[in-house]
């Protein structure tokens, strides 16, 4: 009877060994990471966050120009646009106008086709930061601020107060059109339609020659 219990006990402490043994020893490992599977395609850096000024005010994206003529003829084109697009500013503009303006002007500087030129805008902007709290602001500093390249240049200075005539561009009617109310275009058409039935009567009963 002693003998079965030994026995007995002998066998469980044997299949204990064995389960422990299969479990920490001979038990599959479970299919790999991908990390494993597949390392390198896995970026495990946290993604940057790029701050506004980062993106705004970073460094010049654009290379160098080396080509004076292709330099002069963008500049020409660059400020006849910066002059036209102040011009069309509003007079009132909203918190989002005015944060778009700005981000667009210093992200302008980043991305300008000159290299060097960029850089040079980018000095000018730190110094006099864009001014966008109305059109004329707006145009006011833009003003300035050209006269501030072309003092660097050593090119003639611009007057300020005759600007939008130099960079006319022909927009205004554009804008009273805009500004008219329903009651005015109306108006406008029902004399436009008058008009061109009295030349219609004209045309059919001409006047007696005496």
């Amino acid at each position: 009877m002693a003998n079965r219990q030994i026995t007995r006990r002998i066998l469980i402490s044997l299949a204990i060994s064995i389960f422990l043994i299969f479990v920490f020893f001979i038990k599959p490992d479970g299919p790999p990471s991908p990390a494993i599977r597949a390392p390198g395609h896995i970026d495990k850096s946290a993604p940057a966050v790029l701050s506004k000024d980062d993106l705004t005010k970073g460094e010049v994206v654009m290379p160098r120009l080396g080509n004076a003529t292709a330099k002069a003829e963008l500049g020409r084109a660059t400020w006849k646009y910066f002059h036209t697009m102040l011009a069309r500013y509003p007079e009132d503009p909203t918190e989002e106008q005015q944060e778009t303006l700005r981000s667009f002007i210093y992200l302008f500087a980043r991305l300008y086709p000159c290299g060097e030129c960029a850089s040079h805008f980018q000095g000018h902007l730190k110094k006099y930061p864009p001014q966008v709290s109305s059109r004329n602001i707006a145009a006011g500093w833009g003003c300035f601020i050209h006269n501030e390249v072309n003092t660097m240049l050593e090119k003639p200075l611009f007057d300020c107060n005759n600007i939008g005539d130099f960079y006319d561009c022909g927009c205004a009617g554009d804008e009273e059109d805009d500004q008219e109310t329903g009651t005015d275009k109306k108006d406008k058409a029902q004399a436009a339609t008058r008009d061109e039935a009295d030349d219609a009567e004209d045309a059919t009963f001409p006047a007696e020659i005496s």
